[in-house]
């Protein structure tokens, strides 16, 4: 993994997650969303094909959405936290996803809602565009290197004023090389965790002020976990388990496995029985406001 550089790393990113976008797995989808806050009424109320149990928290819960506002979801996925704010928007605000797939071919754009097949380091909308700029389970698998980019387009695409909501998992301490190092555990939102000082910095260097990351103290074992049947099973014995634990996981090498899970296809000798991955990484709730 240290030896990739980061067209490798986007493209093993693009390549997993256009796989979990064809996923049909809908009883761990919405065992995970539940899991970090989101409602029975509101995983009802959006195309179901568009929950692709790929959340780390809620960033809609923090983000405040008034009628008449811009909302822009960074790597939106299959247009789930899009969906979910539209509604709140009214009939005269815009919901805008932002993913490298190309959602529209799923999800065509409606009155109020669009889907643009970008690069978050790169968004083709003009400045301030949003009001409000949401992300979720996104920003830990951009490289270190690009992050404080991806902080620089949130600032120009905000208008004055405007505010970030952003759910994302932030590492607790260095993480060990088994993990840093692994790709599974890299497209699996685990090994680009960055620590929570340097999204401070990158926040401040970006132009943002009262900056709050809170870490929700959610379980992110919630996806070793949770099987198919959206059952939670103790120990790494779910739909992200090593093979030798009836998971859905394939032996290293093999490519992963498009069940939907944020930590898929983790091989054996990476994560058994015994990893808790809350003692590496946490789920963290990120504010801040555009200066």
């Amino acid at each position: 993994m240290a030896t990739q550089d980061s067209t490798e790393i986007y493209e093993q990113v693009r390549e997993h997650y256009s796989s979990a976008s064809r996923a049909t797995n809908t009883k761990y989808g919405e065992a995970v969303a539940k899991s970090f806050g989101y409602s029975a009424d509101e995983l009802s109320s959006i195309p179901q094909d568009s929950n692709l149990g790929l959340s780390c928290g809620n960033p809609l819960a923090i983000a405040s959405l008034k009628e008449g506002e811009t909302v822009i979801d960074l790597g939106s996925g299959a247009g789930f936290d899009v969906f979910l704010a539209a509604p709140k928007l009214g009939p005269t605000g815009r919901a805008i996803g932002i993913d490298m797939n190309d959602i529209k071919a799923t999800h065509p754009s409606a009155a109020t809602i669009t889907f643009v097949k970008a690069n978050i380091t790169s968004v083709p909308l003009p400045d301030a565009t949003a009001d409000c700029i949401i992300s979720n389970c996104v920003i830990n698998l951009v490289p270190d290197a690009d992050k404080p980019t991806v902080f620089g387009e949130m600032h120009r695409l905000l208008k004055p004023g405007g505010r970030i909501a952003v759910s994302d998992i932030l590492a607790k301490k260095p993480l060990p090389d088994r993990l840093r190092r692994d790709v599974a555990m890299y497209v699996g939102c685990i090994a680009g965790a960055s620590e929570v000082g340097l999204y401070e910095r990158w926040l401040a260097e970006a132009g943002f002020k009262d900056v709050v990351i809170v870490n929700t103290g959610a379980d992110l074992n919630v996806y070793l976990e949770t099987g198919e049947d959206g059952e939670r099973k103790d120990g790494a014995t779910g739909c992200c388990g090593p093979p030798q634990t009836g998971g859905c996981a394939p032996p290293a090498p093999a490519a992963p496995a498009s069940s939907g899970c944020c930590a898929p296809a983790v091989p054996a000798g990476v994560v058994d029985e015994k990893t808790d991955l809350n003692e590496f990484v946490g789920s963290y709730k990120i504010f801040a406001v555009k200066n």
